[in-house]
């Protein structure tokens, strides 16, 4: 999808951002995110919606689903996220993540945040 907002997902951070176990099972915790994430989308946002969970770590691995694309960060997630976010110049973009320093770097390509609430019931 090319229209729209794009929407990406710091899986660790919004992951990270509840103490519910998580650490014991990071795999099976971003696939939890991603079923949440197909089930509700974004609340509040309205018309197309692109979603991209961005994973790293032990967690990567993780299949897609019908409305959110999973990508493996080859590397760091936040660098990856950041590559995204300039790929997709020109497009609306939120990136939903608490990372200071992340936010920093893809508010100057122009991207929105919003942090891990915003996903997570």
């Amino acid at each position: 999808m090319s229209d729209g907002l794009l929407v990406i997902v710091d899986a660790a951070n919004v992951v990270g951002s509840v103490p519910d176990g998580w650490w014991r099972d990071r795999r099976g915790a971003a696939e939890r995110l991603r079923d949440r994430l197909a089930a509700d989308g974004v609340p509040g946002r309205e018309g197309p919606v692109e979603i991209v969970m961005v994973v790293e770590g032990a967690a990567r691995g993780v299949a897609s689903v019908a409305g959110v694309r999973v990508v493996d960060a080859p590397g760091g997630g936040d660098d990856h996220m950041v590559e995204l976010v300039a790929a997709a110049a020109g497009r609306p973009t939120l990136v939903v993540t608490a990372d200071r320093e992340l936010r920093r770097r893809v508010t100057e390509l122009g991207a929105e945040v919003t942090g891990p609430r915003s996903v997570r019931r």
